[in-house]
């Protein structure tokens, strides 16, 4: 297996020598599970209790790319602050099938673990979602007063201060659109030609032999080219969020320019098969034919009147002559989103809420609970020597004795430092907070692709189908099991049903009949 290796110390109290240290135990454990080291990302003094680390997004990047399996790290708080943090990124990841391994510390993947691995990345997704509301919440108020709100400023426009503001200590520049004198014509130019008749390409061709660039500093393509006729920042208008507001930035062309260029784009937005659909199949790695344990995958296929339908099909159709049946993708999620949601009982969410507590805390590796546990040693020393202090009688040993307990103390404030800066930014999976997600999901709309995504993703293990049995393992175990019988007229086969049975005597992890 290819491996990236991913090394970072986060203070000036740490050195070079912290990297060489990281990168031996990683090596070690790399050689023992003879695993092929691909690459290294190293963030020198860059704290873990943001994303902001540039080898960091390097490597979430990189991993799109499929240059590596996996991700090894010394340990798990080298890789992200807390959980939360650490299961989204690992979810960033996983999308891209790449794991995040410690060399130091093996997670046992049982179905505990399972279950509160999903039940926290659920948790990541959501409060992401949340504070995405609350940053939303601040764009809006500069949206409001026109301000600049992130992201790349138009060729022909630049960015003005025209206001500081001092919150927490530091200060805040807002800044608006202003005209930038020197690339404002090339503006003018693309319109007036684009409006004239001439193509795109030609234009393109024009601004590239003269060597002039995007504001990105690239040479102009289609893109590049259509996202400028379209800007309404040109005709002086501050869009954010579907809200226009007129004349809130100087305009460069007029509107009757400006639309008649919309009118001959609209001739192109008019082209037929632009764009298609992107259908979501849900069960995705989790569905599997249980006559040859081959995986289900999504397909989509026309009839002969034209009309789509996706399902999923058996992948030993192809590989090993399976006779499995296709079945109707919106049928058989239907039927799996049903049963992930009669997990959230009243009687289920308290346990799972308890374990998924207790799941954290024992796996908790942040800097927060090394500075703590340091801290502690800390104290036992002083106490050590303060003991030792009582019955000596030597000088020398005595001022020996106070210089150590004096480099403790000096140690001990520069702790109590660092934990009062990570206290700050630390997240605590709460028991009250863990309850309050599962009841948002009890709650959630069953028509939203979201939705049903994070149930699934969160309970269900494994589905294994049948022409005439459903067999699905989950990542909790769940007593009392109350499922009705399907409507079998879209499978056009016959179900038989027996009582559910638990398939593996494990926490989380049990098999239903229907």
């Amino acid at each position: 297996m290819n491996i990236a290796l991913y090394l970072r110390y986060s203070s000036q109290n740490q050195t070079e020598a912290s990297i060489e240290g990281q990168r031996e135990v990683c090596q070690e454990y790399a050689r023992v599970k003879k695993y092929n080291i691909i690459c290294e990302y190293i963030d020198r003094a860059h704290s873990a209790t943001t994303d902001n680390r540039p080898e960091f997004k390097r490597m979430i990047k990189d991993s799109s790319k499929g240059l590596f399996d996996a991700v090894v790290v010394y340990q798990f708080d080298r890789f992200a602050r807390n959980r939360l943090d650490s299961q989204k990124y690992k979810q960033l990841l996983k999308k891209n099938n790449v794991m995040v391994l410690s060399a130091r510390e093996e997670i046992p993947e049982d179905a505990s673990g399972i279950l509160m691995e999903s039940v926290l990345e659920g948790m990541a997704e959501y409060y992401s979602v949340e504070l995405g509301q609350k940053v939303s919440r601040g764009m809006k108020t500069n949206a409001s007063k026109c301000y600049y709100n992130g992201g790349s400023v138009p060729l022909g426009l630049k960015l003005e201060v025209v206001e500081k503001i001092q919150t927490s200590g530091k200060i805040k520049e807002k800044k608006k659109f202003v005209i930038d004198e020197e690339k404002a014509s090339i503006i003018k130019t693309i319109f007036e030609k684009f409006n004239k008749g001439e193509s795109m390409i030609k234009i393109i061709n024009y601004l590239n032999k003269l060597g002039i660039k995007t504001s990105k500093n690239k040479p102009f393509n289609k893109n590049s080219m259509r996202r400028i006729l379209e800007n309404k920042k040109y005709i002086g208008i501050y869009s954010y969020d579907g809200v226009d507001t007129p004349d809130a930035i100087p305009r460069i062309i007029s509107d009757d320019l400006f639309y008649k260029v919309q009118d001959k784009l609209g001739k192109y937005r008019c082209a037929p098969g632009r764009q298609k659909a992107r259908t979501e199949y849900l069960l995705t790695t989790k569905l599997f034919c249980g006559y040859c344990e081959n995986m289900m995958v999504g397909v989509a296929g026309t009839s002969k009147n034209g009309t789509l339908h996706n399902y999923y099909t058996c992948k030993g159709r192809k590989t090993c002559g399976c006779k499995k049946a296709n079945i109707k993708k919106i049928y058989i999620e239907d039927i799996v989103v049903d049963m992930a949601r009669e997990v959230l009982t009243d009687k289920e969410i308290p346990i799972i809420a308890k374990n998924v507590v207790e799941y954290a805390e024992s796996h908790d590796n942040s800097d927060l609970k090394y500075l703590q546990d340091k801290l502690k040693n800390l104290n036992k020393q002083n106490e050590s020597l303060t003991n030792s202090l009582k019955y000596c009688e030597v000088d020398a040993v005595r001022k020996t004795i106070i210089d150590e307990m004096t480099k403790i103390e000096n140690e001990k404030i520069n702790t109590l430092e660092a934990i009062k800066e990570e206290e700050k930014n630390h997240t605590y999976i709460e028991y009250d907070k863990v309850v309050y997600f599962l009841e948002q999901m009890r709650k959630g709309d069953i028509n939203d692709m979201r939705y049903r995504q994070r149930l699934i993703n969160c309970f269900i293990n494994k589905v294994f189908l049948w022409d005439d049995k459903i067999i699905t393992t989950f990542n909790i175990k769940k007593s009392d099991i109350s499922t009705k019988l399907p409507n079998l007229k879209d499978l056009e086969c016959s179900f038989e049903v027996s009582n559910g049975a638990p398939l593996i005597n494990l926490f989380g992890l049990f098999g239903l009949y229907i």
